[in-house]
């Protein structure tokens, strides 16, 4: 007879939520520290090409990730990726978040029909992955990190809005917004007011798993060449500049790699813990 499955009481899933939160909030930050460092302070200069430093080990002549194949300084270039990553992932949540967020509140406070219209321009937009979107843009206004960030932003615009339609349309059945609209309160005052700040918390958890996964659009469409262009450095890149060097110099492409999943897993972990956080059902469950 096989033995029944161990059941964690609610107090250890708590306890376990919690950790898995620190430890993402503990990613993120190591990538955040990342970032603001390199505006004061690198090794060397990430786009300085040196011929006679090529392809060298971890820690040789002072470079304590090595060198790539242009004799750049492998740990300088991890610490301004680190700054791409994340302009990448803000601008990208902004763009879905601000669009997204009204559309869906708009959705499921308006009639019917405006409703249905709104939603089905979500479904063509949905239709388009961010890769796309991309190449699209890179070939009307050229590639960058700009156009790379602005594809992802929209490509999320639909989840956004939907999940802001279906959080607004449960707060409009709330009986304080039935009495706050037979009070004569307008909508805007409505939206403002209580739908706005009950959606808030669903919202933040999203806005944190979107930017892991545009932190991992962007990375993609870097390796691709249709995100940052060099001499910028970026995780990303550094991966698609590594490629050529797997069995030789297997380290170019495994430091850009671990970067890119400490980033991406810490914003997942940080938007599960702040789910459990801020969600009551959640909360109370555990009690």
């Amino acid at each position: 007879m096989t033995a029944p499955p161990v059941l964690l009481e609610p107090s250890h899933r708590g306890r376990l939520r919690s950790l898995s939160a620190a430890l993402g909030g503990v990613l993120v930050a190591i990538v955040i520290v990342m970032a603001l460092l390199s505006f004061v302070w690198t090794p060397y200069d990430p786009t300085f090409v040196n011929a006679n430093s090529t392809l060298e080990g971890i820690g040789s002549h002072g470079h304590l990730l090595g060198t790539d194949a242009y004799g750049r300084d492998t740990f300088s270039q991890l610490l301004v990726g680190a700054r791409v990553t994340l302009l990448a992932g803000i601008i990208a949540v902004g763009i879905s978040a601000i669009v997204g967020v009204p559309m869906g509140m708009l959705a499921a406070m308006r009639s019917r029909w405006l409703s249905e219209t709104l939603m089905r321009g979500n479904d063509i937009i949905l239709a388009f992955p961010a890769l796309l979107l991309a190449i699209l843009l890179a070939a009307g206004f050229g590639a960058s990190t700009w156009t790379a960030m602005v594809a992802i932003g929209i490509s999320t615009v639909p989840i956004f809005a939907r999940l802001a339609r279906a959080s607004s349309m449960q707060v409009m059945t709330t009986e304080y917004v039935l009495a706050a609209r037979a009070a004569g309160r307008g909508g805007w005052w409505i939206a403002r007011r209580h739908v706005l700040p009950n959606i808030a918390s669903v919202l933040v958890v999203q806005a944190s798993v979107a930017f892991g996964l545009a932190i991992l659009a962007e990375a993609a469409l870097a390796y691709l060449g249709l995100s940052t262009q060099p001499p910028t450095p970026s995780w990303g890149r550094m991966l698609h500049d590594g490629q050529g060097y797997l069995f030789s110099a297997p380290r170019l492409s495994i430091w850009p790699g671990v970067a890119i999943g400490i980033a991406v897993l810490g914003f997942n972990l940080l938007g599960d813990g702040l789910r459990d956080l801020l969600d009551p059902r959640l909360r109370e469950r555990r009690r």
